[in-house]
């Protein structure tokens, strides 16, 4: 069976709803980490997986009030789909190596700086590259049929998979996730590559409110802008 056809099977066995390859090389020039340049030039692609999360488990979001809910969704986001993310995404670097080819996982939710959100590769990036979705406005991963209530996984590889096609930013003029946020994180710009993440998103504003949540009632969980996009919202979906 092709490596790619394996790995697919194997990862929406495991619980994984949407797959696929991204081409590194696309980043170049790009405003990536001086660490995440380092690992393009290791690793020439970039498989991403994703689950979703529970529409009903986001839906409850949209009553910033209600104390239950906000615990809720973190626990859901954090103790039940990320690490089922990294089982994924740990399950298939052991085929790939199997496979001889090397294989280096993204941890799901490690943050390496927590003032300005960053991992060790940008997750999100990853599922863009592959074609999987659109980086929106709120900086987070926007699919077609579930917005961003969806989380990502990565894994950069050398092995010989066939990547997809980025697909073209969907945002158009819409502003709800930016006019959502509470702390008024995002700028509203569109998503472009060239620029960094600083153009659109003030992550230390969403840190700080997130961190002050967790102090105030034990979750550090907002989900506001992935609750209000209208391409995760149930009427928009098809199937």
């Amino acid at each position: 069976m092709e490596l790619q056809t394996h790995l697919e099977e194997m990862a929406k066995s495991l619980g994984a709803f949407y797959f696929g390859v991204g081409d590194l090389s696309l980043t170049r020039g790009g405003p990536l980490t001086p660490y995440e340049k380092r690992l393009t030039s290791e690793y020439p692609l970039a498989i991403s997986v994703g689950v979703p999360l529970s529409s009903e488990t986001v839906d409850r979001m949209g009553d910033q009030e209600d104390i239950p809910a906000l615990r809720n969704y973190w626990f859901h986001v954090y103790k039940m789909i990320s690490p089922l993310i990294d089982h994924i995404t740990s399950r298939l670097t052991l085929i790939i190596i199997r496979e001889g080819y090397r294989a280096l996982p993204i941890p799901c939710t490690q943050t390496l700086d927590t003032d300005n959100f960053r991992g060790l590769f940008s997750n999100k990036l990853a599922a863009s590259l592959a074609g999987l979705g659109w980086i929106g406005k709120s900086c987070l991963l926007v699919t077609p049929d579930r917005g961003p209530r969806v989380r990502w996984g990565t894994i950069l590889t050398d092995a010989p998979l066939h990547p997809g096609k980025p697909a073209g930013v969907r945002c158009g003029e819409c502003m709800v996730c930016v006019e959502a946020c509470p702390v008024g994180a995002f700028t509203g710009r569109n998503f472009e590559p060239s620029e960094p993440r600083e153009m659109r998103m003030q992550a230390g504003r969403c840190n700080q409110f997130l961190r002050e949540r967790g102090r105030n009632i034990g979750a550090d969980a907002c989900g506001m802008c992935v609750y209000i996009c209208p391409f995760g919202k149930p009427r928009s979906r098809k199937g």
